[in-house]
């Protein structure tokens, strides 16, 4: 290569370094760029509130529902097990082994919480040996569980008379109008209940009217409706015959024990001890009314 062909190169050389080297003196005084912000946090929906329990009836707190629990069905659907299980422990009670009768009905309320029946009879079983407290206790267990049966609040509302719980046992029996308005044994229990333990004839009348219209009974709550109007001042009602409600159900196995005074028949005979409750005629559930 010719001298001056070297020269040439060389020079070009040198400035391809001196523009290199002006290139790198400005990137190494730029500015650094500002750090991109971190991403915001995801946002998510809030949570949905939780579904409100189903209203209670007659303005009482649905069972259950404290602690975000859902409250039980009125009558929940029995199976057909639970049905056979049910009637083969009846069958005890009906025999007079009460012993066995009242082992299964303990069985039952832990095979099938929801039931008021088995519940109520072994509640029964308790009351008649005397356990009051503990008659008490299985009849609240099983209104918490069935909410809709009558019979059970009802039953609930005798044992708390008989210990002398005489307001809760008021509501207990407020509560099974509120689950059937068509059960007369509440009705009654209620109508003594108000007249004799807590003073309130008023209460009483309302009661004893509403029984006598659903039952087509004359005496002795006819007796009772003329001196609850006597003493209250009103006049007495020109006779009339009672006819029950229609779909009214009549005396069946599960009426409760209508309230009576210590002692006393004040207003015709003694009624009749409760029994059983077993479902109504044709019912297909355990649910004790």
């Amino acid at each position: 290569m010719s001298l001056p062909a070297l020269s040439r190169r060389t020079a070009r050389t040198a400035a391809l370094a001196a523009l290199a080297g002006a290139l790198l003196c400005a990137c190494s005084h730029a500015p650094p760029r500002p750090a991109p912000p971190p991403p915001a946090p995801a946002r998510t929906a809030p949570p949905a509130p939780a579904a409100a329990p189903p209203a209670a009836a007659a303005g009482t707190a649905a069972p259950g529902a404290a602690g975000g629990a859902a409250a039980p069905a009125a009558h929940p659907e029995v199976t057909p097990a639970a049905q056979a299980d049910f009637n083969r422990t009846l069958s005890y009670l009906r025999a007079g082994n009460a012993t066995e009768a009242e082992l299964g009905f303990k069985q039952m309320a832990l095979q099938y919480p929801q039931y008021a029946a088995p519940l109520v009879d072994l509640a029964l079983l308790q009351r008649k040996q005397g356990h009051l407290d503990q008659a008490e206790a299985s009849l609240k267990s099983a209104v918490e569980h069935e909410s809709g049966s009558a019979v059970a609040w009802t039953e609930l509302g005798v044992t708390q008379r008989m210990r002398g719980e005489f307001k809760p046992a008021a509501d207990s029996y407020v509560k099974a109008i509120a689950a059937d308005p068509h059960y007369a044994p509440a009705w009654r229990n209620l109508g003594v209940l108000s007249d004799l333990y807590l003073g309130d004839p008023n209460r009483a009348l309302t009661a004893f009217e509403q029984y006598k219209q659903l039952t087509g009974e004359d005496k002795p709550v006819s007796g009772w409706i003329a001196e609850l109007r006597q003493r209250l001042g009103m006049p007495a009602r020109r006779p009339e015959a009672a006819t029950p409600a229609p779909g009214a159900p009549g005396a069946a196995p599960g009426t409760p024990a209508p309230e009576q005074a210590p002692g006393s028949a004040p207003r015709g005979s003694a009624p009749p001890a409760s029994q059983p409750a077993v479902p109504a005629s044709g019912a297909a559930a355990p649910s004790g009314g």
